[in-house]
């Protein structure tokens, strides 16, 4: 199974926990203690029974509109257009749950009778309010990436810890002569669709750690990125995508965006900052290294470069390095021997 049909799964799973959850919480709220002012009664039990059953159906399809909605139409469709769309979903999504619970238990109503049961409307808000914040809750967690938002929940990162971990610093080439020629307008919505292109990057395990202007700077557990050649093949797949999509750069920009970038690999320090906006930061000179050669890009003209501590880790077999020998880097006391990486089959 691919890392793109995971994170689809786990979506799903989310959803369909949710969901559930969702359905038992207002069986116990409205079969615990009370009386229905409708004609159709719901027995507890039999409740919590439907909802566990039916969780997992309405998550699915919740999970399976969202799933599309990220995929094809974030960035495809206007936001009217998206806002639109999803009010038609929910009318949908509403009516479906209808249906199910007339096929279910309005034997004795028309199907408009049982829709407009007293305590009915209650039941709408209700689950247009579980979506919404479905919804959001899934926002809060692509801004913190991963699995970050439940891991800082649980406190994980309260505390400062040691992780090894592999940097890549990915920096758009000939960034100002691409702003001074597009404008502050239009050279943004450039930098939003290469950051859109750079999504194929979760096919190598990639998280997404920060955005600096035009600049993206991913991380790997040493695991996943050294499985696969993952921290290489991520450059390499993502300036693809830009190569594939280079009509429509030209088309909108009259360029073709090219990325330099560079890799290490170290021990950093991982913690959570902020008071009044949390973020999972890491420290270390692992990451200033690999900033720092990602500044050597332009000097040695070179897309990609690595640390020499990074090649000894890797296995190649798609790869090719090549020895650039050990420069200085700005802050570092000791020269830090470099390789320019080059696909075998380009």
């Amino acid at each position: 199974m691919t890392v793109k049909n995971k994170r689809r799964w786990l979506i799903i799973l989310q959803y369909c926990i949710g969901w559930t959850i969702a359905f038992i919480f207002i069986s116990i709220v409205r079969g615990e203690g009370t009386i229905e002012e409708g004609s159709v009664q719901f027995e507890f039990w039999d409740s919590v029974v439907a909802s566990i059953t039916m969780g997992p159906f309405f998550g699915s399809i919740s999970g399976g509109a969202l799933i599309l909605a990220e995929e094809y139409g974030y960035k495809h469709l206007s936001f009217p257009k998206l806002l639109t769309l999803r009010i038609i979903y929910c009318i949908l999504f509403v009516t479906l749950m209808v249906l199910i619970a007339y096929w279910v238990y309005g034997e004795n109503l028309t199907l408009i009778e049982f829709a407009f049961e007293p305590g009915s409307f209650a039941i709408y808000f209700y689950i247009v309010i579980v979506d919404v914040f479905m919804f959001g809750l899934r926002q809060v967690n692509l801004h913190f990436g991963g699995n970050n938002l439940s891991k800082l929940m649980f406190g994980k990162f309260y505390n400062p810890r040691e992780e090894e971990r592999i940097f890549m610093f990915l920096d758009l080439q000939s960034s100002t002569t691409h702003a001074e020629r597009l404008g502050h307008i239009h050279y943004s919505k450039m930098i939003q669709d290469c950051f859109n292109d750079l999504g194929v990057v979760v096919e190598n395990e990639s998280e997404i750690y920060q955005y600096v202007g035009d600049e993206v700077v991913l991380t790997w557990k040493v695991h996943n990125g050294l499985r696969n050649q993952n921290c290489l093949k991520a450059y390499f797949n993502f300036k693809r995508q830009l190569e594939k999509r280079q009509q429509h750069y030209l088309n909108r920009y009259n360029c073709q965006p090219h990325f330099k970038a560079g890799v290490n690999i170290g021990l950093v320090t991982v913690a959570e900052v902020g008071k009044y906006k949390k973020e999972i930061a890491y420290h270390g000179d692992a990451i200033n290294t690999a900033a720092r050669i990602q500044a050597k890009c332009n000097e040695f003209k070179q897309a990609l470069l690595i640390s020499e501590t990074l090649k000894e880790k890797l296995t190649l077999t798609d790869f090719s390095c090549e020895e650039l020998g050990s420069i200085e880097l700005r802050g570092k006391k000791e020269q830090v021997p470099i390789y320019a990486v080059h696909e075998l089959n380009s």
